[in-house]
């Protein structure tokens, strides 16, 4: 545990000065000893589990602190301990000695006794301690505060929700590949190894407890993949059928590219401007037993790809700054910035009005995000349709009981909810004249 705990420190410090989440735990299986797949399951659960709910975290740590710590590596060390104290089930006891060797590990000095007095501290007056009032909003959401701000403006009544829904756990939630398999048959297969599991939507099944989806039945045959229930409406409201032309203009990893597969026999083109990222495109084709055409290019650089044949259906799953999945990458509350929102916005204005050029009369252009910022969502939306005359929007064929605001906004619930779901914006327009 001690080296886990050590490890998430080091991780969550780098997170803070600006790097991303995935990128920190890179660098730090890139410099760790040979860390044993427990040891790596368990410092990632610290990160995750400690960067949602970082804003109660820092606000109980700083108080108790008997004095400034030198080091940052030191504070995040003693949130990812009350972390474990205050959301797992790991004894007390072996948190507060691991923790105190893990100080030791990062070699700060005169840390050891720091983090006994504190941990110790907290434990002795924990009964109230943990039933004081939240010193910030930040403290109470474990949100930024203009994100909080932002939220509680655009959503008067739901802000609360949304904010809480950001902090949960996220259910591991599969979709079946229907060229493969029936979902009930996979139902049947995950009932019989023991696996407890539901059905969500039309392609979905939710694992009910967290486990490596590797070794998952039927995963490594091609007949799932990862995918949350939200991003599976992406491929049916698209609405691509057989022998169409379909681009998906930002595709990586390929998740909503490889349904609209399984879902239609279509002439596919996938576009990425990260090679990297393009990769991964090419391993999930290959593991579904899919094939479209990929290229690596900025979708809205039409010269360097297209050849002038326009599109039966465009799936423009554009960047933004991902505040509806920040679940699944806590990392996001604390890395951006109010300037990220206008930003993103720009890059999405000019994606769009790019690919509405290669839609073809009669055609259709699903324009989605996983943010819940109107910025990113409803306004360059109305734009395209107040500059193009013909820009249709068109209603979505909603699944009953999803918690939506207005005609495209998908918003995050978690717990128990039968919806359990990220938040995404989904706006399906068709071109005039076909």
């Amino acid at each position: 545990m001690k080296t886990a705990q050590a490890l998430a420190a080091q991780v969550i410090t780098r997170v803070l000065t600006g790097r991303t989440l995935d990128n920190a735990l890179g660098h730090a299986w890139s410099r760790a000893t040979d860390p044993d797949a427990h040891t790596k399951a368990l410092t990632q659960e610290l990160c995750y589990g400690t960067l949602r709910h970082l804003g109660p975290l820092r606000a109980l740590v700083r108080p108790l602190l008997t004095r400034p710590a030198t080091d940052p590596q030191l504070e995040a060390l003693l949130w990812v301990a009350f972390y474990q104290l205050r959301h797992s089930n790991a004894a007390a006891h072996a948190v507060v000695s691991n923790a105190v060797d893990a100080a030791g590990l990062l070699r700060v000095t005169s840390a050891k006794g720091l983090v006994n007095a504190v941990l110790r501290n907290y434990l002795r007056n924990r009964a109230s301690l943990d039933v004081l009032e939240p010193p910030s909003d930040e403290a109470r959401y474990s949100h930024a505060q203009w994100w909080i701000d932002l939220v509680r403006k655009e959503y008067p009544d739901e802000w609360g929700g949304i904010l809480q829904a950001g902090n949960t756990r996220p259910p591991l939630t599969l979709r079946v590949n229907r060229r493969k398999c029936l979902r009930d048959g996979e139902l049947c297969a995950f009932a019989a190894a023991g696996i407890p599991c539901r059905p969500i939507g039309v392609d979905g099944i939710v694992v009910e407890e967290p486990r490596n989806v590797v070794a998952l039945p039927g995963f490594a045959e091609g007949r799932l993949s990862v995918q949350d229930y939200g991003a599976q409406l992406a491929a049916p409201f698209l609405g691509a059928k057989d022998g169409m032309r379909v681009l998906d203009a930002c595709a990586a990893p390929g998740g909503k590219t490889t349904h609209i597969l399984e879902n239609a026999q279509c002439a596919l083109i996938a576009l990425d401007r990260d090679n990297r990222r393009l990769g991964k495109i090419w391993d999930n084709l290959a593991r579904l037993g899919l094939a479209a055409s990929t290229h690596l290019a900025d979708a809205a650089n039409l010269a360097s790809w297209w050849d002038g044949k326009p599109f039966d259906r465009v799936l423009a799953d554009v960047p933004c700054t991902a505040s509806g999945v920040v679940r699944r990458h806590p990392d996001g509350k604390w890395l951006r910035r109010p300037g990220d929102v206008a930003q993103f916005a720009q890059q999405q204005r000019r994606l769009l009005e790019a690919l509405w050029s290669v839609v073809k009369p009669g055609g259709r252009l699903l324009y989605t995000t996983c943010s819940v910022f109107s910025e990113e969502n409803e306004t360059p939306v109305r734009e395209l349709m107040a500059k193009h005359g013909d820009a249709i929007r068109c209603a979505l064929p909603w699944p009953e009981g999803l918690k939506r605001h207005g005609d495209g906004q998908l918003l995050p619930a978690g717990g128990a909810a039968e919806d359990n779901h990220d938040g995404f914006f989904y706006a399906l327009l068709e071109k005039r004249g076909g």
